[in-house]
């Protein structure tokens, strides 16, 4: 049985005179040492407030205990300590954890805290909402609303950070909750700053997930930065993934490999190739056979998901035996291959399942972790 708790707080709330106060996620280091020192504080004490934020794991500024208390008053009065507020908290069966959010002006997000042997691993969105149209996916069904700021996506790191015990910490970040990452791509580089400068983690712990918009993959590739790059193909043939992915129209699946062999050039990760597995449509040993032709000879790998189940859609997964038929096909040719573990479907927190917005549940806790 999955379990929730709510909290009422919004951070919209955090507010002086009517006026949303800037986050303080927003800032850059210098923004926040030169905010100190025309108040007398010394340098140090962005260290301190940037240690308590991400190592310590702090949920206000009174619990940043070794700063002076005037200045953590002047903190509270100036800055919100996070953009976001949890609206719901859900654990599933298998211990993922998915936070409903609420932004400033009220709009929800979605992200995910999951756990296996070894790694912590957190899945944030980029998007309220998102514009690409994929066919068996929740997060479209309202379309798109707004891209994220930076911050608001940060801060969705930092509120997972928080759900870990003592002993725990998040050892990778993959980009794949709502929204497509590429189509906000100015707030995704400083997010992705932020997690390898400020939070520790190195670029391969990282992975960005796109529908496949080549002009914007071969501006990632040219960071020449070892992010890992997954590209969401769900289709062989171009007739085919329009019909699943609307948007190939203006691009094609010729482009979009092209621009990820360019990114595998420039970066030297290979790239992944999601393929979500769905019923009677894509999932024929015909399909895979052209898949492998498509992936023959490129360093590639192919995570197979067979769909995870939305209330308003018809489309559904095939069966364990389609699917083992299609994975034989692509290990006997010669193509890596693995079929992603299910995680959180009991709380529609699986691939696929997160989605614009959702109504807390009807028996909610009423106090917030």
């Amino acid at each position: 049985m999955s379990n929730e708790t709510t909290t009422s707080r919004s951070p919209a709330a955090e507010a002086v005179d009517g006026r949303i106060l800037p986050a303080l996620t927003s800032l850059q280091d210098a923004d926040l040492t030169g905010w100190l020192s025309r108040r007398g504080h010394p340098r140090y004490r962005t260290d301190q407030i940037r240690r308590w934020i991400v190592e310590r794991r702090a949920g206000s500024f009174s619990d940043m205990t070794d700063l002076p208390r005037e200045l953590r008053t002047d903190l509270e009065q100036a800055f919100r300590f996070s953009t976001l507020g949890i609206v719901s908290h859900q654990t599933a069966r298998d211990r993922t954890e998915k936070l409903l959010l609420q932004c400033a002006d009220g709009e929800l997000v979605e992200s995910v805290l999951m756990r296996d042997p070894g790694r912590r691993t957190v899945c944030i969105s980029t998007q309220v909402g998102c514009a690409m149209g994929c066919v068996f996916c929740a997060s479209g069904l309202q379309g798109l609303r707004r891209s994220l700021a930076a911050s608001e996506i940060i801060d969705q790191v930092l509120a997972l950070n928080r759900l870990l015990e003592e002993d725990e910490r998040i050892t990778n970040v993959v980009v794949m909750g709502i929204g497509e990452p590429l189509a906000n791509y100015d707030a995704l580089l400083d997010t992705l700053t932020f997690l390898t400068s400020r939070f520790g983690l190195g670029a391969r712990r990282i992975t960005v997930s796109t529908v496949g918009l080549p002009a914007r993959m071969r501006q990632f590739a040219s960071l020449k930065r070892p992010y890992n790059l997954a590209v969401s193909l769900h289709a062989p043939t171009d007739a085919l993934r329009t019909q699943i992915v609307p948007v190939n129209r203006g691009t094609g699946i010729q482009d979009i490999l092209a621009a990820a062999d360019r990114y595998f050039y420039e970066t030297g990760r290979r790239v992944t190739y999601e393929y979500v597995l769905l019923r009677g449509v894509n999932d024929l040993p015909v399909h895979a056979r052209q898949l492998a032709d498509l992936l023959s000879g490129r360093n590639a790998h192919v995570n197979l998901i067979p769909m995870n189940r939305v209330t308003e859609l018809t489309l559904a997964a095939p069966d364990h035996q389609a699917t083992d038929r299609f994975r034989s096909v692509l290990q006997r040719r010669g193509i890596p291959v693995t079929v992603r573990k299910r995680r959180g479907a009991d709380i529609d927190a699986a691939c696929g399942q997160l989605r614009l917005s959702r109504t807390p549940a009807r028996n909610a806790a009423s106090a917030g972790r």
